[in-house]
């Protein structure tokens, strides 16, 4: 395991740096993951005329829905890259720029009118993901899915999470028209949620065992 590298003096700059990934989730995306869901629960409301609110509810709930994806696709990013950093990886300029191509996949989805192209962008974005986890730099709890310890690696656990956002965004539009497509759309969002809480607790506990590796 990957420890933060304290040197004498304290904390290098690396190790702040990788401090953004913990900072981004717990200050910015699940604060929007509360209001997601709640914006979810009044869109279901509305449309089952349960309660008389404006048309805006359902379209605040898919752009919040945008921003949690893209807050999780750059603290993943961002904590990758610290691991990198500390460990040194080979091929820096071909990481580099599969980092940027999810960014800009990101922001492409974003703006992204077509089915196709959104399937793409999120797809592209995920691939890339999953490319720049599978180098040996980056530590795994685990690497094939029939090693039990792989179900409570925080790595793999964060990158199924980071599936489900880009398809429930890249879907958004599809979601809004098909009964069909929303139900599916609830499904995922509680495997989400799910699996937020399981990063919570993973993530809490390989920042001790970093802390403690010292």
């Amino acid at each position: 395991m990957p420890t933060f590298g304290m040197t004498a003096n304290g904390m290098t700059a690396t190790d702040w740096f990788a401090l953004l990934h913990p900072v981004v989730i717990i200050l910015f995306v699940y604060p929007v993951v509360g209001a997601t869901i709640r914006l979810g629960i009044l869109a279901r409301e509305r449309r089952l005329d349960i309660n008389p609110l404006p048309p805006t509810v359902g379209v605040e709930h898919t752009d919040h829905g945008r921003w949690v994806t893209s807050g999780v696709v750059v603290a993943v990013l961002v904590a990758m890259a610290a691991t990198y950093a500390r460990g040194g990886a080979s091929g820096g300029a071909a990481l580099l720029l599969a980092g940027v191509g999810c960014l800009v996949s990101c922001v492409a989805l974003w703006r992204a009118k077509g089915a196709g192209l959104r399937a793409g962008f999120a797809l592209i974005c995920w691939l890339g993901l999953l490319t720049l986890g599978s180098q040996p730099a980056l530590w795994h709890l685990g690497r094939s899915p029939f090693d039990g310890s792989v179900w409570g690696s925080h790595y793999w656990s964060g990158v199924l999470l980071c599936g489900l956002l880009l398809f429930a965004m890249a879907a958004a539009p599809e979601t809004l028209r098909s009964p069909r497509m929303r139900r599916l759309h609830v499904s995922a969002a509680f495997l989400t949620a799910l699996l937020l809480a399981v990063q919570a607790i993973s993530g809490s506990r390989d920042l001790l065992g970093m802390a403690l590796g010292q």
